[in-house]
């Protein structure tokens, strides 16, 4: 019986899962293959043990690769050596030895959580002044930021708000976030002062605009979630912001600033919509940091 090469295996795995996978997955995990057959040199990677491919992960340790790189070959890996141990070749005696995966029990390594970014005030205010509020397009771009800024939603959950979500009235809308959870968040002054501008001088301009939706676009339909980063990336770009300026960051800055004004973490958690409190607790790492900061820089005795 003839044995598969090393550089078979791989073949033979990613041809498995090419109607899986996308293309640049693919190109991904050929790439970090190819660097365990070759840390395998002569030796047949059907033979590596559980202390084999930990080696290889210190290996890539050493060579300076993240944490974060790290965790995703070994996720390949598992992929890689689960496939032969399920998928053995009928002509490899060697795939027939194979019979658990080296690569199930290896502890992932230990990725420092990035801290979120947030905006200042002073860039916030920039930011949500960048739409022209004389034009119907530019009311519902104002009303937009305004409203994701004021409230923290994601934007899946923004552009999913109807017309009957929101309450000016008692300020405050009805946000279906995941798991179709609902939940009830407060809308400061000047969100609802441009919310009631744009439904009473915007989207009325909006020929043929469906019903349902508050935020529609130029055809009078949902506004989609790549439509608002479009818009949004364009009023980054005006005001001078930083390109990495996203949804989720004006999401973040709702987060601190409201933190840095004494607001209680549950409270916080609720308004995000956080299953868990440790998700939110994140937001004291940027509070504490920045308080270091500020410490650092004004403290007279250093």
């Amino acid at each position: 019986m003839m044995a598969c090469s090393n550089f078979d295996l791989v073949e033979r795995y990613l041809d498995a899962e090419r109607l899986s996978f996308s293309r640049n997955t693919v190109d991904s995990y050929h790439r970090d293959l190819v660097s365990l057959v070759r840390f395998a040199g002569d030796r047949a990677v059907t033979a590596f043990t559980r202390a084999e491919v930990n080696d290889f992960v210190r290996h890539l340790s050493e060579t300076g690769l993240s944490p974060r790189s790290i965790a995703r070959r070994l996720s390949c890996l598992r992929g890689f050596f689960g496939f032969l141990v399920d998928d053995h070749c009928p002509r490899c005696q060697q795939c027939e030895e194979l019979t658990q995966n080296p690569a199930a029990a290896i502890a992932e390594p230990r990725i420092r959580k990035r801290l979120p970014k947030d905006l200042s005030l002073d860039d916030v205010e920039k930011l949500l002044n960048q739409p022209d509020t004389l034009s119907p397009l530019g009311l519902r771009d104002r009303a937009l930021i305004e409203l994701l800024y004021a409230t923290g939603m994601r934007v899946s959950e923004l552009v999913g708000v109807k017309v009957s979500d929101l309450d000016l009235a008692k300020g405050h809308v009805t946000c279906t976030g995941k798991g179709n959870k609902e939940r009830l968040i407060p809308v400061g002054r000047e969100a609802c002062k441009w919310l009631r501008r744009y439904q009473s001088e915007g989207r009325p301009e909006f020929k043929a605009a469906d019903p349902n939706w508050l935020f529609v676009n130029v055809r009078g339909g949902k506004l989609s979630r790549v439509g608002f980063w479009k818009l949004l990336k364009k009023y980054v770009r005006s005001a001078g912001l930083s390109p990495n300026v996203s949804p989720h960051v004006l999401r973040h800055s709702f987060a601190t600033h409201l933190l840095e004004n004494d607001a209680d973490l549950r409270v916080i958690q609720t308004l995000l919509g956080h299953e868990s409190l440790s998700t939110t607790q994140i937001y004291t790492h940027v509070h504490n940091t920045r308080l270091q900061q500020e410490y650092e820089k004004r403290f007279p005795r250093d």
